[in-house]
């Protein structure tokens, strides 16, 4: 690839490396330079322009990373559409990822122009959660340079594998000594159903026996007639031996005990055993707790189906200090009691939901669009508002004007909070900023969603949430199908001011020719992100 300044007369067909704004024109960085382009350059006075230009066997830099992107594909893991040299890899659903740490690193010193980046390995995921992003640095590459990378990543198995998480049936026993307060069962029973519930388990009601081997075996024994494919005992006094009775309990109902202890604080004091070819887990004094401890990395082993031995135990010890850190979502000392943070989850930002549904509706009018009901009687911003409820953005705002009672009265009931705009009147801008003025200062980012679009649903809307990535620079995250831009629309906090400086009956979508660079498209190919309801015979075929 050649790059540098190039003369207008030989720029046909170059890739812009810088945005241009020209007058009544934007031409965006990466933008392959047609003739139209090079005459609005020499029209706005440019003689030159700083662009790269490919050469025999170079690799654009969208199909490069789609083609070690396909290389690095596993069941369970989708990629994203190629942008600006980046394709995602999305986790199509929960589970334990797996990185081969040594492939990984192989690939990524091909050449500095190829990168590839992970989560940790072992890391707990949702579905439409990013678990690594390739990125080509430059423009294009050479495709011998694609090539060997591509190979490196199909060498020997799979650079990424993701372990969906089975729907185990657990049972717990709790054991009692005198003087043991009710609260701390109750706490270690809460704490233990949060931790099988996040994981996609199921955890039977629990048996409470007294602190001896007799009573913990035929509980066992009960438990497992009901079902139980994983058990669990939690001592009234912590396990200081593979001997004590919680682990004498297991062996009594003809299980084994197959290691004692783990590198991992909190969470020393484990015991595995099983019974049969069930799991079976004599938890430490830490199960009390719903903060992060050694209970939720082995669990998530066995959930997403690992077998877990003495060796597998052992290389736990890196990274096993599970010390307090700034960037956990809520410190230990402020975790409420009945929080469970699951097995080390990757800490997402807060994104708030702004549904605007204050207008007049005025080319309806009498009408108001948005309480017009579909055939299961539920009207148009109900719908629009549980979409987003069933997303993973919170808070949920609702920003009401025209009509104000009736909209708050169809949206009764829904955890959502209402905010009325003073001078709806005056246009969109006036609602829009009652929203934003809103987002509580926690949240990092705001989506807007439009109170007339039914059709966008609560999918779309997590993969314009995990599109959002402020280090990486996507800021703005838009959807679009077929190449038009659609919504909702997502903004980072930093264009709050901008926003709220907006007047008239027009959106935020007048800064996008600011920030070409921020912006993040997703292709969603659904029309519902380009379908508003407008009149009343657009309402007639809105499916129910």
């Amino acid at each position: 690839m050649i790059f540098g300044a190039v003369p207008l007369a030989a720029a046909r067909g170059a890739i812009l490396a810088h945005t241009q704004r020209l007058p009544g024109r934007v031409l965006r960085k990466g933008a392959v330079l047609d003739a139209a382009a090079v005459e609005a350059l020499r029209a706005a006075g440019r003689t030159e322009i700083i662009a790269a230009r490919l050469e025999p066997g170079d690799v654009p830099e969208d199909e490069a990373a789609g083609l070690l992107a396909e290389a690095m594909l596993a069941p369970g893991v989708r990629a994203s559409r190629a942008a600006t040299g980046r394709v995602n890899l999305v986790a199509e659903t929960a589970g334990l990822l797996r990185v081969d740490a040594g492939m990984l690193e192989r690939v990524n010193l091909v050449d500095e122009s190829l990168t590839t980046g992970t989560l940790p390995d072992y890391a707990v995921v949702a579905p439409g959660e990013i678990v690594a992003t390739i990125k080509i640095i430059p423009f294009a590459v050479p495709g011998a340079l694609v090539a060997v990378a591509e190979a490196l990543a199909r060498q020997g198995g799979r650079l990424l594998s993701l372990h969906p998480f089975r729907p185990l049936t657990a049972g717990l026993v709790m054991t009692e000594l005198p003087g043991l307060k009710e609260s701390v069962l109750d706490g270690t029973e809460a704490a233990t159903r949060a931790r099988i519930t996040a994981l996609g388990g199921t955890l039977l009601p629990a048996r409470r026996r007294p602190h001896e081997e007799a009573p913990i075996a035929e509980a066992l024994a009960a438990l497992i007639a009901e079902g139980a494919e994983l058990l669990l005992v939690a001592g009234a006094s912590a396990v200081v031996d593979r001997r004590d009775v919680g682990p004498a309990g297991i062996v009594r109902v003809g299980g084994e005990i197959q290691h004692f202890g783990m590198p991992v604080d909190p969470g020393n004091l484990i015991c595995l055993g099983r019974i049969g070819a069930r799991p079976a887990l004599v938890l430490p004094g830490c199960a009390r707790s719903p903060k992060l401890n050694g209970i939720d990395w082995m669990l998530a082993r066995l959930f997403a189906g690992l077998s877990i031995g003495a060796a597998e135990i052992a290389r736990m010890g890196l990274g096993g200090l599970l010390k307090e850190a700034d960037a956990r979502p809520l410190p230990r000392a402020r975790a409420p009691e009945a929080e469970s943070t699951g097995p080390a989850p990757r800490r997402r930002p807060l994104i708030a939901a702004v549904v605007l549904a204050a207008g007049r509706s005025t080319r309806m009018a009498p009408l108001n669009k948005l309480l017009l009901a579909d055939a299961s009687g539920r009207a148009m911003v109900a719908r629009v508002v549980d979409q987003v409820l069933a997303s993973r953005a919170r808070p949920v705002l609702v920003v009401t004007g025209h009509q104000a009672e009736a909209v708050e009265a169809a949206l009764a009931g829904r955890p959502v909070r209402l905010v009325h705009a003073e001078g709806y009147e005056s246009g969109l801008s006036a609602s829009l900023a009652a929203g934003i003025r809103a987002v509580p200062p926690e949240a990092s980012a705001a989506l807007v969603c439009l109170g007339d679009m039914p059709l966008v649903g609560a999918a779309v809307i997590d993969r314009l949430l995990a599109a959002y990535d402020p280090d990486a620079g996507r800021l703005i995250v838009l959807p679009t199908c077929r190449g038009t831009t659609g919504n909702p629309m997502l903004w980072d906090r930093r264009f709050f001011p901008e926003i709220l400086a907006l007047t008239g009956d027009a959106g935020a979508r007048r800064l996008l020719e600011r920030y070409p660079d921020a912006i993040a498209a997703v292709e969603v190919g659904d029309e519902a992100v380009l379908r508003d309801f407008d009149t009343e015979a657009s309402l007639i075929d809105l499916p129910a």
